[in-house]
């Protein structure tokens, strides 16, 4: 009898390990379809008749929330990466091909480091590429003089483009700290008079501003001082002021 029922025993041990291993193969497939839509959801491209549905179980599992954002910030990378300079040929088509392979089914296990080890990749890819190529953001300077309110003052301005706007490096010398209420104010202007603050500042070293205004059309920078008082025109106290050299 014992033998028999150790028999028996070996006898369905076989059936339950290939229909168990069925089990789990259907669910990596699954599991692999589902990668594909949430890659596709990130990046816009999946068909209108199955986003309802996806969004819908994205939002009521935080594991599916997870992974989306994975591919989301993927996606933010390679876009990124592209709009933030003039990306040449090669490096789109690279871009894109990570792109593709995060998109491709992985099992359940591996998605979390292999999408964080996609975006990684295509950080890297993006900054040896431009290294090499020798492609940089596009970048004019200014010289600031002083006027006659701040005598022997002077300064140097970098203004690079950047997907978020253009992020002007100020280093000016010769003026005093303003604080209790008074400030430093930074402004472009065009040609029609048109004024755009880009930023305050109490000291002149080391100061980053940012204008979402082109230097190429408001080619004036200027500082003046200014005083916490509600009034959010221009003072009119200049101390520094030049012209964005923009190659022209």
């Amino acid at each position: 009898m014992g033998a028999r029922d150790s028999g028996s025993r070996s006898h369905r041990s076989p059936r339950r390990v290939t229909v168990r291993g069925a089990m789990r193969r259907r669910r990596d497939e699954d599991g692999g379809q589902e990668l594909v839509e949430l890659a596709a959801l990130a990046d816009g491209s999946l068909e209108p008749e199955r986003r309802a549905a996806l969004e819908a179980r994205v939002a009521a599992s935080p594991e599916l929330a997870d992974r989306l954002a994975e591919q989301q910030r993927a996606v933010a990378l390679a876009r990124s990466a592209i709009e933030a300079v003039g990306a040449p040929a090669s490096l789109r088509a690279q871009i894109e091909r990570g792109r593709r392979t995060a998109r491709a089914p992985v099992p359940h296990r591996a998605f979390l480091a292999g999408a964080a080890a996609t975006t990684a990749a295509l950080a890297v890819a993006f900054g040896v590429a431009v290294f090499s190529s020798g492609t940089s953001a596009q970048r004019f300077h200014a010289a600031l003089a002083a006027t006659g309110l701040a005598p022997g003052a002077a300064g140097q301005a970098t203004l690079t483009k950047t997907a978020s706007g253009w992020r002007i490096e100020l280093d000016a010398t010769g003026l005093p700290r303003l604080d209790t209420g008074r400030f430093y104010q930074a402004w472009l202007k065009n040609t029609a008079g048109v004024l755009v603050p880009i930023g305050s500042f109490n000291e002149g070293q080391n100061v980053t501003l940012w204008a979402g205004v082109s230097p190429q059309d408001f080619t004036t920078l200027s500082v003046t001082r200014e005083r916490a008082d509600g009034n959010q025109a221009s003072s009119g106290e200049k101390v520094l002021v030049g012209t964005v050299d923009t190659g022209r």
